[in-house]
Order: C-alpha cells, then structure tokens, then sequence
C-alpha cells in the first residue's frame, strides 16, 4: 500500500474542544426543541381528543338539539310575529278607511239633515198656505151659499112677477148673466 498524503493542519486541542461543544450543544439544542415539540403535539392531541370525546357527548348532542330547536322556535315565532304585523298594518289601513266611509257618511247625514229640515219647514208653510187657502174656500163656499139662496130667491121672485109683468121677464133674463159673471169673478178671486 501506497502511503497516502493527507494534510491536515494541526489544530490546537482549545479549539477542537469548543467546536466539539458547540456541536453537542447544538445536537442537545436540536433534540430539546424536538422533543419538546413532540410533547406539546401530544398534549394539543390530547387535548383534541379530549375536546372531540366532549364534543361528541351526549350531554353536547342535547345541547346542540336544544340550541338548533330554539333557533326554530325563533325563526317560526318571527314569521308569525312578521305575519301579524302584517295583518295589523291592513287592520289599521281598514281602520282608516271606514273611519273615513264613517266621517263621509256622517256628513252626507248631516246634509240630509239640514235637508229634511227644510222639507219640514217648507211643509208647514206649504200646510199654512193649504189651511189659509181651506178658509178662503170655505168662506167662498158660504159667500156662493148665500148667492145661490139669493139667486133662488130672485129666480122665486122672477117667476112670480113673470105672471104679472112681460117687463120684469127682460130683467130676469139680464140679472142671470150678471149673477153667473159675479159667481165666476168670485171663484176667481179664490184660487
């Protein structure tokens, strides 16, 4: 075998003991770190398992069907609230218009009103015209009652002078047109 040359430079035993240290001091560093991340891994996975198992029991499972059934309760009650809401709005909005159909209503009787009002008024004048226009008719019924016995008595007159007198019979016959004129203008005068 062939000697073989390698150098190497001497290095003084101080260094070679420092590298060697930091060395092992980094390898000690190194394994530290991992293992204190191995343990700190296990410990969150502990605690995973932990949280999961708790999570996953029955006691949760209830609380979780609670909670869900709540917020169904809610959301239903919410509807129903947002319905009934909606039903007192169109109450009210028909509220509003029969107040209106009442004060339209109430007016149009109070129109009414003054109008029958006056329709009563204007049937007791128009029953005092009838009760004044009665009176005229009776006392013309009376004044053509006492012109009828007049005429009577003139025609009962003219008949008993018809025996005595040709003259008397053209007055006779005169005084008819005359009193048939008067019964005529009073009949007038009347209405």
């Amino acid at each position: 075998m062939a000697p073989t040359l390698f150098h190497y430079t001497p290095v003084p035993m101080d260094d070679f003991l420092k590298h060697e240290r930091k060395e092992r001091c980094k390898l000690l560093v190194g394994t530290g770190v991992v293992v204190l991340l191995v343990i700190v891994a296990l410990a969150l996975g502990v605690l995973l398992i932990v949280y999961v198992k708790r999570a996953n029991s029955e006691a949760c499972q209830e609380g979780h069907r609670a909670v869900m059934e709540c917020r169904n309760v809610t959301h239903l009650l919410e509807q129903e609230l947002t319905r009934a809401q909606d039903g007192f709005r169109d109450a009210e909005a028909q509220v509003a218009t029969y107040n209106q159909t009442v004060m339209t209503l109430m007016a149009s009787l109070d129109k009414e009103k003054a109008n029958s009002l006056d329709a009563e008024k204007k049937v007791e004048e128009l029953e005092g015209e009838i009760t004044t226009l009665n009176q005229k008719l009776q006392d013309a019924s009376m004044e053509v009652e006492r012109l009828r016995r007049k005429n009577q008595d003139l025609s009962a007159r003219i008949a008993d002078q018809k025996n005595s007198a040709s003259s008397l019979k053209d007055t006779s016959s005169a005084a008819a047109p005359l009193l048939l004129i008067l019964l005529l203008g009073l009949g007038a005068r009347l209405l």
